[in-house]
């Protein structure tokens, strides 16, 4: 059994999917792949989503150590976002998964 902070996991599986489930998390991760990123900039490529649920997926991913956040003490304050190295390291499959879907489209799409 795997323990992260107050979770206890069944397997890695588990563990990974916790990390990086939620509606929003992946299109966040895979957005911020392209370079830093303001709350409005992250808002705008991922089009629907509310500000109270990105600032909640942010904050999540933050917490998992997969997004970093920088704060500038100006003002208005400024924040960005930037994916850190684990979340990196994730970018290969997310591409492969990303490919798949694409795959997967083009072969199911009605004509």
């Amino acid at each position: 059994m795997l323990r992260l902070h107050d979770h206890n996991f069944k397997c890695e599986m588990e563990l990974t999917v916790y990390l990086i489930s939620g509606k929003w998390k992946i299109p966040i991760i895979w957005n911020l792949k392209e370079g830093t990123m303001r709350f409005a900039e992250i808002k705008r490529q991922l089009g629907s989503v509310t500000p109270k649920m990105l600032t909640q997926q942010l904050r999540e991913l933050e917490e998992a150590n997969l997004v970093k956040r920088l704060i500038y003490a100006e003002m208005p304050p400024r924040v960005e976002y930037s994916l850190t190295e684990d979340a990196i390291s994730i970018l290969p499959i997310l591409k492969q998964l990303s490919q798949w879907g694409n795959n997967y489209y083009n072969k199911n799409k009605t004509n």
